[in-house]
C-alpha cells in the first residue's frame, strides 16, 4: 500500500467523490467502543454498518440500541459469510476466536481494535495463518497511541529498549487487579499498580492495557517490552508515554487523551482510530 500524508481536517470533504457504493461492514460487539463508533458513523454515507454481531443474550439490547439510533441493521449472534465486505472487531478475545479467525479464513478482511487479545499465546501467529489461508489481511489499529510507525521502523534499524507507561485517574483502574490490593478512592499520590512485561500487563489489565500490547507488537514483542501502570489522582486524562532506544537513536512520546465518556478505562482516541481505519478503506489513501 502506498502512503500519502494528507491534512486530516480535509478528510470528510475530499472522500465524497471516491466511492459510489458504501462498504458493507459487520461490527462485532456493542459495548462502549462499538456504540461510540455507531454514533459517529450514523451520518457517514460511505461506510455502512449492515450487521452487528453480539452474543445471543445481548441481541435484544443491541436491537433496541440500533433502533434508538435509527440504524437499519441486522443484529445476529453469528457472522454472515456472504454480503460482508469488511469486519471490524470491538469485543475482545472471545470475538477474535469465534468470529475474526473464521472471517479471515473465509477471505474477509478484518480490523482489530482489541489488540490486548493478541497477548494470548500463539494468537498473532494464528491471525497471520488465517489471513494467509483466506488471502486477505488483518489490520491492527493504533488505538490510543501514536508513533507506532516510527517504532516499527526503529525495530528495523535496531531497537534495544522500549518502555510504556500508562497513567490514569484511580477510578479508571476500578474493576482491575489494582482494586483488590489498593483502596483506589483513598489514593492521594501517583502509585505504581503494575510493573512488568507487556504480556503480563495485557493479561492482567485487558481493558486498560491495549496500548501496551500495541507498542509491544510494533517493537520488541510482548515479553521484552517494559510496562508500568500508574494510578494518579493528579490527572484527569489518560496519559500514555512510550520511550524507545536503540541503534536508530531514541525517542519519547507522551499523549494525553480524554477518556471515553461511557468507559473511562478507554481513551476516546481509540474510537477515532477505528473510524480512521474504516475511512482509509474508502478513500484509496493511507492517512496514518
Amino acid at each position: 500500500m502506498g502512503y500519502l500524508i494528507y491534512p486530516i481536517e480535509q478528510l470528510d470533504t475530499s472522500m465524497t467523490h471516491l466511492t459510489t457504493s458504501p462498504l458493507k461492514i459487520a461490527l462485532i460487539g456493542c459495548g462502549a467502543i462499538a456504540v461510540a463508533m455507531l454514533e459517529l458513523l450514523n451520518a457517514d454515507t460511505h461506510l455502512k454498518i449492515t450487521t452487528i454481531v453480539v452474543p445471543e443474550r445481548s441481541i435484544a439490547k443491541a436491537t433496541a440500541l440500533t433502533a434508538k439510533l435509527g440504524l437499519a441493521v441486522q443484529v445476529l449472534s453469528h457472522l454472515p459469510q456472504q454480503h460482508i465486505d469488511l469486519v471490524i472487531e470491538a469485543a475482545g478475545h472471545t470475538a477474535i476466536e469465534q468470529h475474526v479467525l473464521p472471517a479471515l479464513e473465509h477471505g474477509t478482511p478484518c480490523i482489530i481494535v482489541s489488540i490486548g487479545a493478541l497477548s494470548a499465546p500463539g494468537m498473532p501467529a494464528r491471525l497471520e495463518a488465517a489471513a494467509q489461508t483466506g488471502n486477505t489481511q488483518a489490520q491492527l489499529v493504533a488505538g490510543a497511541i501514536g508513533a507506532i510507525d516510527a517504532l516499527a521502523a526503529a525495530r528495523i534499524g535496531g531497537l534495544d529498549q522500549v518502555r510504556y507507561t500508562g497513567r490514569k485517574p484511580p477510578s479508571s483502574w476500578k474493576g482491575t487487579p489494582a482494586d483488590q490490593h489498593l483502596n483506589l478512592d483513598a489514593v492521594t499520590q501517583a502509585t505504581v499498580i503494575f510493573e512488568g512485561c507487556a504480556r503480563e500487563a495485557a493479561a492482567l489489565y485487558p481493558k486498560n492495557a491495549n496500548v501496551a500490547a500495541t507498542v509491544s507488537l510494533a517493537g520488541l514483542g510482548l515479553d521484552q517490552t517494559q510496562v508500568r501502570l500508574i494510578a494518579d489522582p493528579n490527572v484527569s486524562d489518560n496519559v500514555h508515554t512510550v520511550e524507545a532506544k536503540g541503534a536508530f537513536g531514541q525517542f519519547e512520546l507522551t499523549m494525553q487523551n480524554k477518556p471515553l465518556a461511557s468507559n473511562p478505562k478507554t481513551s476516546a482516541l481509540t474510537v477515532y482510530s477505528a473510524i480512521l481505519a474504516l475511512r482509509n478503506r474508502v478513500t484509496g489513501m493511507y492517512l496514518g
